[in-house]
């Protein structure tokens, strides 16, 4: 280059989860950052979540006494992920991410909860948890961060003053009608968002509260953060990365990272094009959960820099509804409360409901035919479920929006013949269906796809329905029905990394000064979902990996946890 407009230790691209952590925890070891953000807003694909982290081994597990460790959860990953992933890849996760937590907690203004009994997504294969794995950025008072909050990425759904809940809470909230645990639950938020109101607290939980608190450390360590700077190119001198250039008020500013680069700036699921090019149809781009800003152009720059990319073809999948002048529904909980099915375009089940989000997604598309389609699927309820559980925005007994109906999104019928033929079902395959599910909901066993037996499939049914938590009749009218297009939380091919989050190129050779962590990464977890977190997870573990490494491992110690 000619010359450069600023030099830097360190760049990191991107300001969710993982950009963050590298962002800071480079701060901490006493290195010059300066983070870019593409997007008005920082948070990335973070802010939009759930905030969960699923952490093997990590301190609160150890806290509360609960067996697990580095070996027992390598079984897990091995057992599942299998050799999609190096070893060596899956061993820095493993070792690194307990690290990652003992760190932020001890040397930031993150903390952590556990999310109590959340097992893992295949908790009876060995190593696996019934207990779970995961923990989630506790909440936090918005207004510490000043003006500066002006600038969290909104949730697409947008909640009222006061009204914020943990991932926890929100599972016992599904329970509201049926458990006092749900009742209590309701009234503990209830109660607080009187006083957030009352006391003006900007009350934070879920992915905003954990991007909020890394947020703020980043402002006590001086870490400037730029937003509408998207990226433009990466500069390169004799093979290593040396430095970016990002654009500002239309004009292009090169900067010099003397240490490194860090691509931590989301995968391409706003990308229409690349989705087609790497994705099997049918895949929208309008379907995604993802950060708007998420298309693709740090990947496509480190593939023209020489990268090589795997996992292009996948994402991390989740059924998902498209509401009328809403954002797009993804749908957790709704899948395993007792009452409801999915049917292919023949009115026939195809797979558990209940199983982890990315397992149904992946039935969808191996089981879609132009015969038979199964993308979109239709979710099938009767009224007892709308009346006693969640549905999306829905919650118990509340109505369903007109516009809801006149729109196409929501479908009635009387009987179930009538609601087949408002979906362009065969009715007696439909009502065919439905007579055999409602026996065994009432066998309480699920004789074609075993929903209920496992404790992940449980852990969102209703306690109070026996024998099987997960399965009820479908049998008083109305019934309804919504369909369910693949919809994903951000794609999960990437740059592939070596342990030390270095980007590699075909030939297996690291690009020096270049790291990557998060959705701009190929996943460690190869195409499958090990338990709830295991994308932010991986994220901000890769990304403290990735400022450890620049650091050449001299980084802040961990201190007293609290």
């Amino acid at each position: 280059m000619a010359h450069w407009d600023l030099t830097q230790d360190v760049v990191v691209v991107g300001t969710g989860g993982g950009g963050m952590t590298a962002a800071l925890v480079a701060a901490q070891a006493g290195l010059a950052v300066l983070v870019v953000e593409k997007s008005e807003y920082y948070g990335g694909s973070t802010a939009l979540s759930g905030g969960g982290l699923w952490i093997p081994n990590n301190y609160l597990l150890q806290r509360d006494g609960l067996d697990d460790s580095f070996e027992k959860a390598r079984t897990y990953l091995q057992g599942i992920v299998g050799d999609r992933t190096p070893q060596s890849l899956q061993d820095a996760y493993l070792r690194d991410a307990p690290e990652m937590v003992k760190y932020l907690a001890s040397n930031s203004h993150v903390r952590f909860h556990r999310s109590k009994g959340y097992a893992d997504y295949y908790p009876e294969r060995p190593g696996g948890m019934v207990d779970g794995r995961a923990i989630e950025g506790s909440p936090f008072d918005g207004s510490k961060l000043g003006q500066d909050l002006d600038q969290l990425r909104p949730m697409g759904i947008k909640i009222p003053a006061g009204l914020a809940f943990t991932a926890s809470e929100y599972n016992r909230l599904g329970m509201i009608t049926s458990t006092w645990a749900g009742k209590q639950t309701a009234l503990k938020v209830g109660v607080r968002t009187i006083y957030n109101v009352l006391a003006g607290v900007k009350y934070l939980a879920l992915g905003p509260a954990l991007i909020a608190r890394l947020r703020l450390s980043l402002k006590d360590e001086g870490v400037p953060v730029w937003l509408n700077s998207p990226l433009t190119d990466l500069v390169m001198e004799n093979g290593s990365c040396v430095g970016v250039v990002v654009e500002q008020e239309g004009k292009p500013v090169r900067i010099r990272a003397q240490k490194g680069v860090v691509l931590a700036a989301g995968g391409f699921a706003h990308n229409q094009a690349m989705r087609e090019q790497y994705q099997k149809a049918p895949v929208n781009h309008e379907w995604s959960s993802a950060n708007p800003a998420n298309t693709g152009d740090a990947i496509q720059l480190g593939m023209k820099v020489g990268a090589k990319v795997d996992l292009m073809d996948d994402a991390w999948w989740g059924p998902s509804s498209l509401p009328p002048n809403a954002p797009v529904m993804f749908h957790v909980g709704e899948r395993s409360y007792p009452g409801a099915i999915m049917v292919n375009a023949a009115g026939k089940r195809f797979t558990n409901e209940a199983a982890s989000y990315v397992e149904v997604v992946h039935a969808m598309q191996e089981k879609h035919t132009a015969a038979v389609p199964h993308i979109p699927a239709t979710f099938i309820m009767d009224s007892r479920y709308r009346s006693k559980y969640i549905f999306g925005t829905l919650f118990p007994m509340q109505s369903i929006p007109t516009s809801y109906f006149t729109s196409g999104y929501f479908k009635r019928g009387d009987t179930i013949e009538e609601l087949a033929r408002q979906c362009g079902m065969d009715p007696q395959s439909l009502a065919a269906t439905v007579a055999r599910f409602n026996q065994f909901a009432r066998n309480g066993v699920d004789e074609d796809f075993r929903r209920g037996d496992s404790a992940y499939d449980r852990y969102y049914g209703d306690p109070t329905v026996k024998p099987n938590p997960c399965l009820a009749p479908i049998e008083k009218p109305p019934f309804y029905a919504v369909q369910m297009v693949a919809g994903d939380l951000g794609t999960k091919g990437g740059l592939v990394m070596d342990e030390h989050a270095r980007v590699l190129r075909e030939d297996g050779s690291v690009i020096e000064g270049l790291y990557v962590a998060g959705n701009n990464s190929a996943s460690v977890m190869g195409n499958t979902y090990p338990g709830a977190g295991s994308t932010i997870g991986p994220s901000m573990t890769f990304g403290y990996i990735a400022a450890k490494h620049i650091a050449g491992g001299r980084i802040r110690p961990v201190g007293e946890l609290s």
